[in-house]
């Protein structure tokens, strides 16, 4: 069993108490990688470190929309001075929540821009979060057309999904697609052809079924390849596989 988590927050404070026996435990689980995505300056800084001490993880660094209001003058210099580090793969997480509104969408859409642009400059892929603001996250990604990277825990539309594919970005499942009530987001995977499709766990939140209540980690990842793999109609190891070279491919690992 082959496993690569393309997003996780492994230093989220719920890993706490444990975080570092965790690492150390998920290689023996089958993780082959993990892509740690940060969501403001210093989550950034901390994902980059743990990428450089961490043989098996990878980072983005951005920062998310509900932080968008607090971004200081320079955080663009910073963002791009973490990128010089060779593990850190892509801007992100990047993007807009209209279901929150944390920060005012005016704010969230310039820094979702800014963020985009850096990606284009320092030639990236971008890791997208869009709850509730399709539209406007279409936009956006519709005027930087040479932009690449995954729309993440994506809950949308076949339709959409489609549309984000056509526009050439990949489209990743959280443990959402697992469960009972996700007709729509089961539909959307079906969709998504196999060139496109990623996994990813967005732990600790969104455990999958059957450990669906508990805190969410790296490992749980196999539940949504396994319900993939099923969607797709394709064996279990080759959605493994898959989502390995998708993930290889788009962070040029």
């Amino acid at each position: 069993m082959r496993l690569f988590d393309t997003h996780a927050h492994l230093l989220d404070k719920k890993f706490d108490q444990d975080r570092a026996s965790l690492i150390d435990l998920l290689p023996s689980l089958g993780l082959e990688g993990v892509v740690e995505v940060g969501t403001t300056l210093d989550d950034s800084r901390r994902a980059a470190q743990l990428a450089a001490d961490v043989n098996y993880i990878y980072a983005a660094v951005g920062v998310h929309p509900h932080e968008a209001q607090d971004v200081s003058d320079n955080y663009l210099e910073h963002l791009k001075a973490l990128t010089s580090q060779p593990k850190v793969l892509a801007i992100g997480e990047i993007g807009l929540d209209y279901h929150y509104d944390l920060s005012p969408r005016k704010m969230q859409q310039r820094v979702f821009s800014e963020q985009l642009a850096l990606a284009q400059c320092l030639r990236l892929p971008i890791v997208i979060h869009m709850r509730e603001a399709t539209q406007d996250t279409l936009a956006i990604l519709r005027e930087n057309p040479g932009a690449t990277g995954v729309v993440h825990c994506f809950s949308g539309s076949p339709e959409t999904a489609e549309i984000i594919v056509d526009m050439g970005f990949f489209v990743s499942f959280t443990g959402s697609v697992t469960f009972s009530n996700a007709k729509k987001t089961v539909e959307a995977a079906r969709v998504v052809p196999l060139s496109r499709l990623m996994a990813e766990t967005d732990c600790p939140y969104l455990s999958p079924e059957p450990v669906r209540g508990r805190r969410n980690d790296p490992s749980n990842v196999r539940h949504v390849l396994q319900k993939l793999a099923d969607i797709k109609g394709v064996p279990f190891e080759e959605m493994c596989a898959i989502n390995i070279n998708n993930a290889k491919g788009l962070y040029h690992i």
